[in-house]
C-alpha cells in the first residue's frame, strides 16, 4: 500500500484484519451468518447465544465443532430441545454485517428487545469517585493497549471487562463492535466472571445493540468511548443500566443512573 501523509507518499507493508462468514448452526439447523473475525469463535458462538436469547446459559450452548470452509467458518452448536422455541423468535433471514447487530431480523419485536433490569452493579462513595474515574481511565489506556490486532491493523474493535480498581480482566477484539462484545460476554461466562462485579468499556459508540447485549448479560455499568443513541439510553433507563458516553482520558458524559456515581448527583 501507500501511504500519504501530507505530500509525503511511503510504499509500505501493511497488516489488514480478516473477515470471514462465520456461520452459526443449531442442533443441524443454520441460523444466521456474521461477518467476524475469525477467532475466539467459541467465545463469539457462546456469547452470542447467550446475548441473542437463544440459551440462557452457557452450559446450554455446547459447541461441536468448527469447521473451515472455502466459503467461510461453519459453527455446529447443541442447544437443549426446549430452547429451539427460541430460534423462532430470533430467526435471522440474511446475512448480518461485521457492524451491524440485529440486522436480518424478520421482525420488528425480535430485533427491539426488553431486557429484564440489570441488577445493582458496583456503587461508587462519594469518597471513592475519583478512584473510579482513575480506575476508568486506567482501563481506557489498557484497553488502547490490550489491543494487539487492533494496534497492526487500525481495523477491529475493543470489548473490555474491567474489574472495580480498573484493572482490565479481559480484552476481546473483532471487525465488529457487537462482535467483540459477543466474544466478550462468551468470554466472561466462561471464565465464572461475575457481571456485577465490574464495568464494561467499548471503542465503540453505545447503540442500542450494544446496551441491549451488555444488559441481556446483566451487566449494569456501561462505558463507550464515543456517543449514544437515544435508543440506547431509553434501554438503559429502563434496565437501570449506568450509561456513559465520550468516556476518555479527559472526562465523560453520564447519561443515565447516576446513582453508581454518587457524587455526579
Amino acid at each position: 500500500m501507500v501511504r500519504v501523509r501530507g505530500e509525503v507518499a511511503e510504499a509500505r507493508a501493511d497488516e489488514i484484519a480478516e473477515e470471514v462468514p462465520v456461520a452459526f448452526v443449531y442442533n443441524d439447523t443454520p441460523f444466521a451468518v456474521m461477518m467476524a473475525t475469525p477467532c475466539d469463535l467459541v467465545d463469539f458462538a457462546q456469547g452470542f447465544a447467550l446475548s441473542e436469547d437463544i440459551v440462557e446459559a452457557i452450559a446450554d450452548a455446547h459447541v461441536e465443532s468448527i469447521e473451515h470452509l472455502l466459503e467461510g467458518v461453519e459453527v455446529r452448536m447443541r442447544i437443549p430441545p426446549q430452547r429451539e422455541q427460541a430460534l423462532q423468535r430470533r430467526r435471522r433471514s440474511m446475512s448480518g454485517r461485521s457492524g451491524c447487530g440485529v440486522c436480518g431480523s424478520e421482525l420488528l419485536e425480535a430485533a427491539l428487545r426488553d431486557p429484564a433490569p440489570v441488577g445493582p452493579g458496583i456503587v461508587v462513595t462519594p469518597a471513592a469517585l475519583q478512584r473510579a474515574l482513575r480506575a476508568l481511565q486506567r482501563a481506557l489506556r489498557a484497553l488502547r493497549a490490550a489491543q494487539p490486532l487492533g494496534a497492526r491493523t487500525g481495523a477491529t474493535h475493543a470489548a473490555g471487562w474491567a474489574l472495580a480498581d480498573g484493572e482490565i480482566a479481559l480484552v476481546r477484539e473483532d471487525v465488529g463492535r457487537h462482535n467483540a462484545l459477543d466474544k466478550l460476554i462468551g468470554a466472561m461466562h466462561r471464565a465464572g466472571l461475575d457481571p456485577q462485579a465490574g464495568f464494561l468499556v467499548v471503542t465503540s459508540r453505545a447503540s442500542y445493540e450494544m446496551a441491549m447485549k451488555a444488559a441481556s448479560a446483566g451487566i449494569a455499568f456501561l462505558a463507550a468511548i464515543s456517543a449514544p443513541t437515544a435508543l440506547a439510553l431509553a434501554l438503559a433507563q429502563r434496565t437501570g443500566m449506568t450509561l456513559l458516553g465520550f468516556a476518555r482520558d479527559d472526562g465523560y458524559a453520564l447519561y443515565t443512573h447516576p446513582q453508581r456515581l454518587d457524587a455526579a448527583r
